[in-house]
């Protein structure tokens, strides 16, 4: 959903169409190899990222309220300032999974009275207020170059920050201060933009510190009263402790046993590949980079795996004739359409340049929010015996935006859903707050969200939706910002990786999405039971 400075992140429109981009050369066969996964060489064999560890994240938070608050008073201001080292946190590149740092509990709660005063008034006679403790704990990712840090100085806001001249203080010294920080600032987002490891934040940290610190010198009694000062502070330093976090050891994959024998279609595995709009305003497809970077994706698992045909498209619409011009061109192909999306080759002869841009046009008007389905004939057999028949089925659509529907109807409908394109900052048609449990299948699913910071929107949340939890549910998320260059092809490969025959590994899957990692992270594999030695499954292509 957002930028970062020196990428291009999902939801930034600033990439340009290459005339030409390399598919990974893969030469199909009947059977594959099982993989056994190949885990990296680290001090720690940590299954849930290549690029990320599991950590559990602590720190204390300090609000002031009223005295006789309610604790859902006291709720409502820790999650205020909970909810500021979401920004804190990425700008190092730290994900939690805890939506917007939420889950604070009212147990954590220390109380006490203290009398405030404004140490530069002398006749200020005090005022009672409530001053509470909290202590935020969560289960979080780091980059691997933070993985043997225990602990980390940061920051949070402070009570004060919300008036238009705190926030454009704050904008200032500990954002990038552009239009993109300025605009959050005033939806209220400033939460996200925050980042108090900028230089000239955390002398702006240091400078309101040691105001306070003037102040509490001044104070008759330090242990029952607190300066004006303390209150009226932006920004709260706070040291984010890092500790141990279960984690499973070596390599564990999907259910690959389930997904091959119990999907939501008998006899087939159902896969749906959903890419959104990547553009912030409406435009047509072909100027969209979502539709390249779908178009991206088709062709490498097609070139992976050339024995998918379309079977259909929803609603019906004929692609293999369209006319340009005063030229009728008839017998077209989908294959067709990727070449000219993806490498600006393979047109009918005779075309001006001006053809072939209405040609691909045309031919994404009767693409744009149609569901396309491909399917695959395969015969598999699990645990020695018999091959049986089996289909692998590709559901896929460009163009979903921020009705909920093409969504829901993807997730219902796939053993593996793939998803590309905007976060929303976590309120959108993904929000697990938009699903119940008769949204989801009752069989085991693989979900695949590729937006940005989907770790923290979406992961906990859909364990939480789906019945049975980690039991019939894996996911892969971001733990940070995601890059748009390039995600269909990452995307792509792993599609292609998952349905070769090797059943690989999940840290096999990540690398094939590599090209894109942005501290992207596997959940709920943890008490996954499939092994490719004691449940071998062949899988003969075409």
């Amino acid at each position: 959903m957002k930028s970062s400075s020196g990428s291009l992140a999902r939801g930034l429109s600033l990439f340009a169409f290459p005339a030409l981009l390399s598919l990974g050369a893969w030469l199909p066969g009947c059977s594959a190899t099982i993989d056994e996964g190949t885990p990296t060489a680290t001090d720690e064999d940590d299954l849930t990222s290549l690029t990320a560890r599991s950590r559990e994240l602590r720190f204390e938070g300090l609000v002031y309220v009223e005295v006789g608050a309610s604790d859902a008073t006291i709720l409502k201001a820790a999650r205020a300032q909970s909810q500021s080292a979401f920004g804190a946190l990425l700008a190092l590149e730290i994900s939690v999974e805890s939506r917007e740092l939420k889950d604070i509990s009212p147990t954590t709660f220390k109380k006490r009275e203290v009398t405030v005063f404004d140490t530069n008034n002398p006749g200020d006679r005090g005022k009672a207020q409530l001053e509470v403790k909290y202590q935020y704990r969560d289960n979080a990712v780091v980059p691997t170059a933070l993985s043997r840090r225990t602990s980390l100085p940061l920051a949070v806001l402070g009570g004060a920050f919300d008036t238009e001249a705190n926030r454009a203080t704050i904008v200032a010294a500990c954002t990038k201060n552009d239009k993109e920080a300025r605009d959050d600032a005033a939806s209220g987002l400033l939460w996200y933009d925050f980042n108090p490891s900028k230089a000239s934040c955390k002398a702006a940290i240091t400078d309101e510190q040691e105001k306070v610190d003037a102040d509490r010198a001044k104070l008759a009694d330090a242990r029952t009263q607190v300066p004006r000062s303390q209150l009226d502070r932006l920004y709260v330093p706070a040291t984010m402790s890092l500790g141990a976090a279960k984690t499973t050891r070596g390599s564990t994959y999907p259910e690959y046993d389930k997904l091959f024998s119990q999907g939501v279609t008998p006899g087939k595995l159902t896969i749906g590949a959903l890419t959104g709009r990547l553009a912030h305003d409406h435009v047509e497809a072909t100027k969209d980079d979502g539709y390249y970077e779908w178009m991206d994706m088709l062709g490498v698992v097609f070139e992976a795996h050339p024995g998918f045909t379309l079977t259909k498209i929803d609603p019906p619409e004929d692609i293999t004739t369209v006319t340009v011009g005063s030229k009728r061109l008839e017998g077209l192909k989908f294959a067709d359409v990727i070449q000219w999306t993806v490498y600006d080759i393979g047109y009918p002869s005779g075309l001006t340049a001006a053809e072939k841009t209405e040609l691909r046009v045309k031919m994404a008007q009767k693409l744009d929010n149609h569901w396309l389905t491909f399917e695959m004939p395969t015969k598999v057999s699990i645990n020695g015996g018999a091959a049986k028949e089996f289909g692998i089925v590709l559901n896929t659509s460009f163009g979903a935006e921020e009705g909920a529907t093409p969504y829901k109807r993807a997730i219902k409908t796939s053993d593996v859903f793939v998803f590309n394109g905007h976060s929303y900052i976590g309120r959108g048609p993904l929000d697990p707050a938009n699903f119940r449990a008769s949204d989801f299948p009752s069989t085991y699913q693989l979900l695949f969200i590729d937006s940005c910071v989907s770790y923290n929107y979406y992961n906990e949340g859909y364990f939480l939706v789906k019945p049975g939890g980690t039991k019939v549910l894996d996911t892969i998320t971001n733990g940070i910002e995601a890059p748009e260059y390039q995600s269909g092809m990452a995307e792509g490969q792993l599609i292609a990786k998952l349905i070769d025959g090797s059943m690989p590994s999940y840290q096999t899957l990540l690398r094939e999405a590599k090209a894109t990692d942005p501290m992207r992270v596997v959940d709920g594999e943890v008490d996954n039971t499939y092994s490719p030695t004691r449940t071998p499954i062949k899988l003969v292509r075409p």
